[in-house]
């Protein structure tokens, strides 16, 4: 099977809480990397903001980006509230909702370039 399914994936902490920060930040990425490595899922680019998530990552067609979805945000909303006290005071960390956009039409550079130009200095 040949596909090239490529998705930006944007989610946000419940509230626009402005919580991925520092430690929090650093271990979300973890989280992130481990569940796409066992779904066999590539990032492409990934840039954590104080409030949202912007993956651009290559998922298997079978697979499914909502699946991806429910799999990265149930990891780490469990993770996150059990290793940072902070996260506690919310029931669930992320909102139902998220963004998806295919990007298979771009050139990777420039999906890349669109997630990594995000992050603010």
């Amino acid at each position: 099977m040949v596909y090239s399914a490529k998705y930006h994936l944007v989610w946000w902490p419940k509230y626009c809480w402005r919580a991925l920060v520092a430690k929090v930040e650093a271990r979300l990425v973890r989280i992130i990397s481990e569940v796409c490595s066992e779904h066999q899922v590539e990032v492409l680019g990934l840039e954590i903001m104080a409030d949202h998530v912007h993956l651009l990552c290559k998922v298997h067609p079978s697979f499914g980006v909502s699946q991806l979805v429910r799999f990265l945000k149930g990891r780490s909303s469990g993770i996150l509230s059990e290793e940072f006290p902070c996260m506690r005071d919310v029931p669930s960390l992320w909102t139902n909702s998220w963004f998806v956009s295919s990007v298979a039409a771009a050139p990777p550079s420039v999906a890349r370039a669109c997630v990594s130009n995000h992050k603010v200095a």
